[in-house]
């Protein structure tokens, strides 16, 4: 389409504009401002020809050239195919793309729908060759000045966290940012050491996410911790003063809050198999009734420990309270004693186990199989779900030999 041929035709022109940070845009006057208004006066300029600027505004700061995943462009991509757009009007090419590829995409649904592209800074006409040419060969050096600029960023970058200096991004937990630079927060890195010490102490993560949460510990976000988070704090080298890029650490500028020693007890214990350390963590706290008492509502309880001192106190907890699940039950146990409610089972089943019935039918079975059986002696030992009741003369008395 010639746009000169034409000038009794009124062509709508949309103005595009671009900004690939959002520094500054916050301003009452910003570059997009600029961009549009210079654009605007050249779309008066051809107002003879029959220009006229369109009123919706098609802005995207913050931005990358790199890509086309723009919401402003896509409005506009989707106003040109609906028949909306006779002329696309920029400051500069690179406003529109910085990709030689994407940009040959944008031209080619321009041409089936008749579009006219136009740089305000840069006078050339894409329906003729030599504008093309034009085009491409600007395109050619905006895509690499692109590329140039992000090895730059990636060197310095890399240059700077071999110097042990933040490059910005997550502030762990235990550090606050002054002056682009990360300082210990004395009470978040008394908390960061704490979980440090008990981990080594618990040797599962498991369980001492269990802990934190009943405890109401929480992130640097404000929400309640979970198993993920806590490995990725376990294993965080930020606490040991390292800066680490690409895998590879570096000493960092900050202070460490975990010191040598308890860091590398704690990496130690994560090297070993998480199956492992979960069979070591079950055989130090043992639960007879894992799998076999449930909550009122329905819910498994399952076994937890603590531990105050040189003294371990262990639980059985609801999977509603753990998974902070509403069951609207407020009355019901969610967490019971471990001790009290093992002592209460086992008493039952010694109690069943001492009736006749069952040491009569204890009886006839170890004879039917050929086991001698000394009823003066009543040494019976009867073996039911892995408790064990020993009996003897005057004695009555039953112990767990699980």
């Amino acid at each position: 389409m010639d746009i000169n041929a034409r000038p009794n035709r009124r062509l709508r022109c949309a103005i595009y504009t671009r900004k690939s940070t959002e520094d500054g845009l916050d301003m009452e006057f910003n570059t997009l401002d600029a961009q549009r208004e210079a654009c605007e006066a050249y779309i008066a300029s051809q107002r003879s020809e029959g220009w006229v600027a369109t009123r919706d505004r098609y802005d995207d700061g913050g931005f990358s050239g790199g890509n086309l995943e723009r919401p402003g462009l896509k409005q506009l991509l989707t106003d040109i195919e609906g028949g909306l757009v006779d002329v696309v009007v920029v400051y500069k090419i690179d406003r529109l793309s910085r990709s030689l590829m994407d940009f040959s995409k944008l031209v080619e649904i321009f041409d089936r729908n008749g579009v006219t592209f136009v740089s305000v800074t840069q006078s050339f006409n894409t329906t003729t060759s030599m504008g093309r040419l034009t085009l491409n060969i600007l395109l050619s050096f905006a895509q690499f000045e692109r590329e140039v600029i992000g090895e730059r960023i990636r060197d310095k970058v890399a240059a700077s966290r071999k110097r042990g200096i933040w490059m910005g991004g997550y502030v762990p937990l235990g550090y606050d940012v002054q002056d682009r630079k990360l300082v210990v927060n004395d009470a978040e890195a008394a908390s960061v050491r704490r979980i440090f010490e008990r981990f080594v102490e618990l040797g599962s993560a498991t369980v001492l996410a269990r802990e934190l949460r009943r405890e109401g510990f929480r992130n640097k976000q404000g929400t309640l911790i979970d198993k993920g988070y806590l490995y990725r704090l376990l294993k965080n080298r930020v606490y040991r003063g390292d800066a680490v890029h690409k895998g590879t650490a570096y000493r960092g500028e900050h202070d460490a809050i975990i010191d040598d020693n308890l860091w590398d007890r704690a990496y130690a214990i994560l090297q070993e198999s998480p199956r492992k350390r979960a069979n070591n963590s079950r055989s130090r706290t043992p639960a007879l009734l894992k799998g076999l008492i449930f909550s009122d509502t329905g819910a498994a309880m399952t076994p937890t420990s603590t531990k105050k001192g040189a003294k371990l106190y262990r639980y059985y907890v609801s999977m509603d309270v753990i998974r902070n699940r509403e069951t609207g039950q407020e009355t019901a146990p969610m967490r019971l004693a471990a001790g009290m409610v093992e002592d209460a089972v086992a008493t039952e089943v010694r109690r069943i186990l001492q009736t006749p019935e069952v040491v009569s039918q204890v009886i006839a079975s170890l004879k039917k199989e050929q086991v001698a059986v000394s009823e003066a002696d009543m040494g019976l030992a009867t073996t039911h779900g892995g408790w064990r009741v020993q009996h003897g003369p005057g004695t009555g008395r039953g112990q767990w030999a699980g």
